[in-house]
Order: structure tokens, then sequence, then C-alpha cells
């Protein structure tokens, strides 16, 4: 597998990225948006356990060549099980590359029937507070500082206080960038491109939402690193939820749907980094055979009918239960 994970620098910003990289969106909360966690989990969250799950995980990611690691404020205690997992296997600042982003503030309390699990803030306020937070948790191992789910209709890509913090931020050598979501995901990579001053774009690209993705080919040849998330949209593109014609093409080639899903994305020529959010070492071990499942024309043509119209795509997104 490690020959598979090759380490090559990610956009001007240089940093060492591997074509798989972790997400810790579902280990560092008890809850989440993503289908058959309770298969996946099972009863025990306690922070003790999903603690050790994490490590677990992060301990097979390391092993598999793994060199991107992908946290935010918003994820729960993900950046305290992170930071502590660095500093308990001695890994060196620089050795990997920690990304985190500000904007969300995890509100859960560490419940699942919470009312609200995250609150979104888009504000130089809250970029000082949560920069931080982040600092005292990950350290000097912080290499990339992102704004969480920007949107131009948010105002965060015209707010100059917050452009100046950033801009401060890469100065100090800390790489800066943005994700994206929504149905208009193009026009806020756009509008990044044009202010310049972002080193990556971490944007949601799947067999069923592909419509960043010409908005990603002007990011990735500005110079930008491409991050992808979701590549397997929450789990509907597992074995929980896959739809039939995914699940026939995955059996064909001896492969999980999850793995054709990530092979997707991996085929992209912009695609820089493929975020796995694996909830288990076996399910991380699925979806790191992305690397070697395969993808071609014929293939790409013949699931072309599963993309869906964006709206309805963040349409079932946002209805999805937080479990």
């Amino acid at each position: 597998m490690r020959d598979e994970l090759t380490v090559r620098p990610m956009g001007r910003s240089g940093l060492p990225i591997t074509p798989v990289g972790i997400g810790l969106a579902a280990l560092g909360r008890p809850a989440y948006i993503t289908l058959g966690r309770e298969e996946d989990l099972g009863d025990d969250r306690s922070v003790a356990a999903m603690r050790a799950r994490t490590w677990a995980v992060l301990d097979a990611a390391l092993a598999a060549g793994v060199r991107y690691f992908d946290v935010a404020r918003s994820y729960g205690r993900a950046e305290e099980f992170l930071g502590g997992w660095l500093r308990e296997r001695a890994i060196a600042p620089g050795a990997v590359t920690v990304g985190s982003k500000w904007g969300y503030a995890y509100v859960g309390d560490w419940r699942m029937d919470a009312d609200r699990h995250e609150v979104k803030e888009l504000s130089a306020d809250r970029l000082r507070h949560q920069l931080d937070q982040t600092r005292a948790l990950l350290g000097e191992h912080l290499s990339l500082y992102q704004i969480h789910s920007a949107t131009v209709e948010s105002g965060v890509l015209g707010d100059e206080d917050i452009l100046a913090e950033l801009r401060e931020l890469r100065a100090g050598g800390v790489s800066v960038g943005l994700s994206t979501t929504g149905p208009h995901q193009a026009d806020t990579i756009d509008r990044a491109i044009e202010i310049g001053l972002f080193d990556t774009v971490q944007a949601t690209w799947n067999l069923l939402e592909r419509s960043a993705g010409p908005a990603l080919t002007r990011a990735h040849r500005s110079g930008l690193g491409v991050i992808v998330k979701e590549g397997v949209a929450n789990g509907r593109l597992t074995s929980h939820a896959a739809p039939a014609a995914l699940t026939r093409a995955a059996r064909e080639r001896d492969v999980t749907p999850d793995a054709l899903a990530l092979a997707a994305v991996l085929a992209q020529p912009w695609a820089d980094v493929v975020l796995s959010g694996a909830a288990s070492v076996d399910q991380f071990g699925s979806n790191l055979t992305a690397t070697r499942a395969g993808w071609d024309t014929e293939l790409d043509e013949r699931l072309a009918i599963l993309t869906e119209d964006p709206q309805t795509y963040w349409t079932t997104r946002s209805s999805m239960k937080w479990q």
C-alpha cells in the first residue's frame, strides 16, 4: 500500500500529502450525518471509546503511508484526539500535514440528542478565537487552516478583517484554504481563485454531486491544492445505501461500493487528496482499496446515471439525521 500512497507536494503550498488522507469528522464526536453509524460504531460512544477508535484509525492510516490528516474546530474532540496521538507517537511537526478549519463551533455537549450539534459564525473574532484553540491543541503541527464551509453569500470572502488575519497567518508559515458547501460551490471556488490568497480548496465531489468539477479544474490549474471531501456522500455510496448500479459495478470488480466511489474521485486529474472519513480500521481498509480499484471512461459513462441535480443533492444532505 505504501507504494500506492506516494508523497507529493500539494499545489503551490508545497505541503507534503498523499492521494488518500484521513478526515476525522465522523470520529471526533458521537453523532454525525453519516449513514450506518449504529453498525459502524456500536453503543459505546464515550470519549474514551471514541479516542481509542480514532487512534486505531490514525495508526492504520500512518502505517499505510497516509500523510494528510484533516480536522476542524466543530468536529467535537477531533483536534484533541489528533494532537494527543501526534504527541504520543512522537511524530515531528512537518512529518505529516495537518489541516484544520475554523468557523463552526461544536455545541453538542457529547450528546446524541442535542438540539444542535454545531453553530456557524464566519467572523474575524471567531477566526482569532478558534485559531488560539486550534494552536493550543495542535501546536506546530498545524500546517493548513481553512475557512469552514465558505460561500459567496456568507460574505466571508469579502470581509477585509478576515482576509487580513489570513494573510498574516500565511506570512507566518501556515497555509490557508477554504472548504465549500452547497449547490453553488463553483461560484465560491472561482471567487477564491480571484482573490489569490488561498493555497487550497476543499470541496464535495462524488458520483452523486459532480457540479464542482470544472471549477476544481480551474483551481488546480491556478495552483491551488484540491482536497475532496464526502467522496462516499455521507454513506450514501457505501454498502449501507449504495445504488444498485454502483453495487453491481463494484461486485464485477471485486471491490466494495465505497472503494469504487472513491476510485472515481482519485481518477480526477485535479484531485490532490481524497479524504477517507472512515469510522473504523476495517472501513479505512475498505476505503484504501480505492487506490487499486481502477476507473475508466466506460465505467464513468455507465455510472453517470447516478448524478443528481445539485439542489436535490444538497437538500437531501441537509435532511440527513445526526446519528
